[in-house]
């Protein structure tokens, strides 16, 4: 069998558009930067050919090759932030997955993304979700046929929850717990 992204073309979708009120900054310019590099560098590493990276409180520059989409709704919560990437995803015809993930997972490397990318290429349903033990987590991917309705239900803070809770029983769980702890950074 061939790699996923031999095979698919996978846009990296990063979710930082948030004030971080807990962290109390927003996250995306967290420790001068290093978070949003690690973050991009996790998807492109990971196999994506293209990273969106989505901004709202705060702007700021991305690494080269990342793109910056604006949520101006990003108050709304992270169903904003993902139904600002999806847009910008869904306008590349050749893209045929979306791997979702979030700026504060800064021990979430490229093997995790790799990992769970392969996991979704295997699977007829096309998502997949990496687990840290009992833990559900990111990164999410997810095939071109559920973008619309992903977006659709995305709303506040749950983000893509109600659509995966809709279709859990075609969610492949990808256990990433000896890669990362997958524990998003809520305090500084």
């Amino acid at each position: 069998m061939q790699t996923p992204t031999t095979q698919h073309r996978v846009v990296g979708v990063l979710l930082a558009a948030g004030q971080g009120s807990r962290y109390g900054m927003p996250k995306v310019l967290a420790h001068q930067g290093a978070w949003l590099r690690t973050a991009v560098a996790a998807l492109r590493g990971g196999g994506c050919s293209r990273v969106i990276v989505v901004l709202g409180a705060a702007d700021t520059e991305v690494p080269h090759g990342a793109e910056i989409v604006y949520a101006p709704d990003w108050r709304e919560g992270v169903g904003a932030s993902l139904r600002a990437g999806l847009t910008a995803a869904s306008a590349d015809p050749g893209a045929d997955y979306a791997a979702i993930h979030l700026v504060d997972l800064p021990d979430v490397h490229a093997d995790a993304v790799a990992r769970v990318i392969a996991a979704a290429a295997a699977t007829e349903s096309g998502l997949a979700r990496a687990h840290y033990g009992a833990s559900p987590g990111h990164p999410v991917v997810m095939a071109r046929a559920h973008w619309a309705a992903v977006a659709a239900t995305a709303a506040g803070d749950e983000g893509a929850l109600p659509y995966l809770r809709e279709h859990a029983g075609r969610v492949r769980r990808v256990d990433c717990g000896d890669l990362a702890t997958g524990e998003d950074r809520d305090t500084s």
